[in-house]
């Protein structure tokens, strides 16, 4: 078919009721309003399940040269196919959606891949269209008198997208959800952290008043302890006295018992186990045996005895 005209501005399908033109991110709604990115590629590359978007987004981001990209896609026969444009193409209107992503197989306004989709906009337009001999998806954008005749000029039908009639396409961002996945990271060990400090202050407490209630009484032992401790001193004291007084009537005994002799004290020891042990000098007419000692030696003429009790 010759596109005139009139065929560039075709209709699109009728009996369709005009679609909800919301979109929600981050928890909050808002409307989306139909945008053509003065960047915009499109591409396709093969559907692995599971990891569609992350490989569209790989290949967004290696097209665009940036990882920040904001993208599209449809899954049809095998491949997955995507529009992208960088984040920066939208830095003005962030809250928006291209129509031309409405033309891809399973959107709204997709027919087949012979027709070309056309969207025109305040004297700019895009075009989405097949190539029939690669199949490759291709992108035209332009100033209007400037595209619009080029589009014209190809064999092929045409569909002009109505974006109050086609259901919005939101973009995707995966660097807007790591950065909220982050911020959620972030809240959540903030919480986590809380919650942990206000258990080990509520165990603290416990433990506090637990030990408190549990302090023994202590008053009536510390009495008895006292009681026993004076009585155990006085007790040493008094043996201690009794022992001295008897050991100084032992060396009084001994220094009148040898000076009756004739002879001399010279020692008289006590020892760690309150055993006694003294040695005299004793004239050598005089037995040892008369005063409970044995003989050891001879010193200054004089027989040298000691005594053990």
């Amino acid at each position: 078919m010759t596109a005139t005209p009139e065929t560039v501005a075709a209709a699109v399908r009728p009996d369709r009721k005009s679609p909800e033109r919301h979109g929600v991110m981050g928890g909050a709604s808002f409307e989306l309003r139909p945008y053509l990115p003065a960047e915009l590629i499109g591409g396709s590359i093969p559907y692995i399940a599971g990891k569609e978007d992350e490989g569209v987004w790989n290949a967004a981001a290696q097209s665009c040269g940036t990882e920040r990209v904001h993208y599209c896609y449809t899954v049809d026969e095998g491949r997955c196919w995507y529009l992208a444009t960088p984040s920066a193409s939208l830095a003005s209107n962030p809250d928006s959606w291209c129509p031309l992503a409405s033309a891809l197989p399973g959107n709204s306004e997709y027919w087949d891949r012979q027709t070309v989709y056309i969207y025109e906009h305040e004297g700019t337009a895009g075009a989405l269209r097949w190539d029939q001999e690669t199949g490759r998806l291709q992108i035209f954008l332009g100033v209007s008198r400037t595209i619009l005749p080029r589009i014209q000029s190809m064999e092929a039908n045409f569909v002009t997208i109505n974006p109050e009639a086609a259901k919005p396409v939101p973009w995707r961002n995966r660097s807007l959800n790591r950065e909220r996945l982050a911020r959620l990271l972030v809240k959540s060990l903030f919480f986590a952290g809380l919650a942990i400090v206000a258990f080990s202050l509520l165990v603290w407490v416990g433990a506090y008043t637990l030990a408190n209630s549990l302090t023994p009484k202590l008053d009536q032992a510390r009495e008895v302890t006292v009681k026993a401790t004076d009585a155990l001193l006085t007790d040493a004291a008094n043996a201690l006295q009794s022992n001295t007084d008897r050991h100084l009537a032992r060396v009084v005994e001994l220094l009148d018992m040898t000076s009756s002799f004739g002879g001399v004290l010279t020692r008289y020891e006590v020892k760690a186990d309150d055993k006694v042990e003294w040695t005299a000098l004793i004239p050598s007419a005089v037995q040892p045996g008369q005063i409970q000692a044995v003989a050891i030696g001879m010193e200054d003429g004089r027989v040298k005895v000691k005594g053990t009790n």
